[in-house]
Parts: C-alpha cells; sequence; structure tokens
C-alpha cells in the first residue's frame, strides 16, 4: 500500500462518538479504517490520502480531516497542471503545480 509522509495526516478520530456503522471502512479507498468491537478503528492512519470520504459520510461526524490538503493531491493537481495547495514545506516540490486549482476536493458522499 503506498505510504506519504509520516506524522503529517491531518486525520482525526473520535472513538467515543463512533456508532459502529463501518461507512468509514466502506468508503476508504486505502484501508485506514476496520471496526473492532462495535466500534471503528484507525489501522493504518499513515495509508491515509485525505480525500476526505470517511468524514463525508460518517452519520455521527465522528471522524474528521482536511481534504485537499495532502501530499496526494498535490501529487495529483501537479500531474494534471493544476494548482495544488502544496507549500513545499514537507521537503517536496510544487512547482510542478502551475495552473490555477478551481476543481473539486475529490470525496464522494456514497448513497
Amino acid at each position: 500500500m503506498l505510504k506519504y509522509l509520516e506524522n503529517v495526516v491531518t486525520l482525526q478520530f473520535d472513538t467515543e462518538t463512533c456508532n459502529g456503522c463501518g461507512m468509514c471502512v466502506n468508503v476508504c479507498p486505502h484501508g485506514v479504517f476496520n471496526v473492532q468491537n462495535r466500534k471503528a478503528a484507525i489501522v493504518d492512519k499513515e495509508a491515509c490520502m485525505e480525500c476526505g470520504a470517511c468524514a463525508l459520510n460518517c452519520p455521527v461526524n465522528a471522524i474528521k480531516v482536511q481534504s485537499g490538503v495532502g501530499c496526494a493531491t498535490a501529487i495529483i493537481m501537479g500531474a494534471i497542471g493544476k494548482k495544488s495547495e502544496c507549500s513545499g514545506s514537507c521537503g517536496g516540490s510544487p512547482a510542478a503545480n502551475t495552473a490555477n486549482n478551481s476543481g473539486s476536493r475529490g470525496a464522494t458522499k456514497q448513497v
């Protein structure tokens, strides 16, 4: 599984608020969550690409993530020639991002 920079993921999870529905498990493309003992749990935080699908689909708002700010977004936006929010402070180079970013954040809500 693709990993991003360690200890920079904005993902936050409130175990007390979680109702154990498992929606986060269903929508996460990188297997960050698992349901254990009738509650969701983060099993691989560093695999989070900050797409925001988990937070968008959580019915009790137990998940917070700043979607559209992660390394994955910077890489994707750079590859398609759009500007990203990347500051380069992680040591990466945002120089490939030259066009104006007016696209969506990429997360989708499951219906």
